[in-house]
This record gives structure tokens, C-alpha cells and sequence, in this order.
């Protein structure tokens, strides 16, 4: 099995991937890059079996009919979002909001901060996927899903704070992240790429992202039910892991 993690930025630049190629009790990583295009993305999706992208591929399902109301002037599918609990409903996700209950982590709006520049260009990608490959389902039941690096690494007890940031103390908060988890994930060959790990935290989180794809491949993450479900299918899903780093080898 090949896995793919995309660190996905508004434009090429600070745009990461990740591909580890899994094979019995160990993997390694076969490939590493930044300032990727969209083309790159879609042809190493085409050859990888799972791809985790960190960036949301969808929308608040309430999102449209706020906008196609406040665009016809009809009032009443705008008013029913009145006061903050109505917009929280326009700015967060379903899942959002499960995320944060199981982690405590707030993931950033799609539609209501600049993860929206992001998540436009991850609309493109999807549709380019979807013109060579089929179409992924946003729920995560294909070859593409959503995740969330800052998610997996504390649901995998890694301490994930202060790292991003091009300053000293960043850096060395990163060095410590991922000796941390070459001490936890031991089976993980970096393929001499670690040194490029150090230096680029967008780079270490298309490998934590490409973990998870791991994990989403063998159905070891918490996956939606009931009304989650449906939200899922058209707003997207974080896949967050509910399974340890030592889970992730083997058949």
C-alpha cells in the first residue's frame, strides 16, 4: 500500500506531500516535496491507494441556502441564521464540531477564515481528480479524505503545540515533534529525508497526514453515523485515528 498526505496552502508555494510506502511490519518514506502544483497532486494520487488531504472538502450544508436567500432577497433562509449560534451553523461543519468535542480542538472555519483560500483550490483538485479518477465521496469512503494533522498527533499523544512558524524556538519545538515520533513509530523508516523534516513544518505535516491516510485505509479511524453521516456526504469528514501509532504496520 502506498499512502499520500497532502499539507494543502492557498497557492504551490507551502503546499507539501508525503508518500510512504507500507510493507509489512515496516514503511518507509518514498517521497517528499514542497511548493506543490495542483498536476503533482493529481498524478501522485493516481498512483497511491489512499490519500489524507489537510485542508476541508466541503462546506456548511447551510452555507448555500443563506447565500441563495441573501442573493434572491428572500429573507427567510437568512434569517433563520440571526445572532452567533445561527452563524456558527454558516461558519463550522458538522464535523467541526465533532472534532471538537472528541479532541478539543477548534479547526478553523472553511467559510469564515482564510482556510477558505485553501479549501477553494482543494474544490479544483477534487474536480480534477474526479475527471481522470471518478469522483472521491467526501465522507472519506474512496481514495481521498480529509484530515487533520494537529488532531492526529495529540489523539496520538505527540505534542503537537508552538511548532509552525519560521523561528528559532519553532524549529527546535519541531526537532523535538519528530524525534518524538521516531521514538513512538520505530518501524518508520524517513528515507534520509529528516533533515527536510526539521526545517519545514508544512513538510512534517504532509507525513503526519499521510499516517493518517494510513489509518483511514484500514478503517481505524472514528467514521460518521447516523445524522454525521449525511453531513458527511456533502460538508466532508475529518477522519481522526482511533487506533496508536504501533496499529498503523502490518496486514
Amino acid at each position: 500500500m502506498k499512502t499520500l498526505g497532502v499539507d494543502l496552502a492557498a497557492a504551490t508555494k507551502k503546499t507539501a506531500v508525503a508518500v510512504i510506502d507500507w510493507g509489512g511490519d515496516r514503511a518507509r518514506l518514498t517521497h517528499l516535496a514542497l511548493d506543490v502544483g495542483d498536476q503533482e497532486i493529481v498524478e501522485l494520487f493516481g498512483t497511491c491507494d489512499m490519500t489524507g488531504v489537510d485542508c476541508p472538502v466541503g462546506w456548511p450544508d447551510a452555507l448555500i441556502p443563506f447565500l441563495t436567500g441573501h442573493l434572491n432577497n428572500i429573507a427567510a433562509p437568512v434569517l433563520e441564521h440571526d445572532g452567533i449560534a445561527g452563524r456558527r451553523l454558516l461558519a463550522y461543519r458538522d464535523t467541526d464540531r465533532f472534532c471538537t468535542a472528541q479532541t478539543g480542538l477548534i479547526p478553523l472555519s472553511v467559510s469564515a477564515d482564510r482556510l477558505a483560500h485553501p479549501a477553494m483550490r482543494c474544490a479544483v483538485i477534487q474536480a480534477k481528480i474526479a475527471a481522470l479518477h471518478g469522483p472521491q465521496r467526501r465522507d472519506g469512503a474512496g481514495r481521498l479524505a480529509e484530515v487533520y494533522p494537529a488532531a492526529s498527533l495529540k489523539i496520538w499523544g505527540l505534542n503537537g503545540r508552538g511548532y509552525k512558524g519560521r523561528g528559532v524556538p519553532e524549529a527546535e519545538r519541531l526537532s523535538l515533534l519528530l524525534a518524538a515520533l521516531e521514538e513512538q513509530a520505530p518501524w518508520l523508516d524517513l528515507g534520509g529525508y529528516r533533515d527536510r523534516l526539521t526545517s519545514s513544518d508544512d513538510l512534517f505535516d504532509a507525513v503526519i497526514a499521510s499516517l493518517t491516510a494510513r489509518a483511514v485505509a484500514r478503517r481505524r479511524t472514528l467514521l460518521p453515523d447516523g445524522a454525521h453521516a449525511q453531513a458527511a456526504r456533502s460538508e466532508g469528514w475529518i477522519h481522526l485515528p482511533s487506533c496508536t501509532l504501533d496499529e498503523l504496520p502490518g496486514q
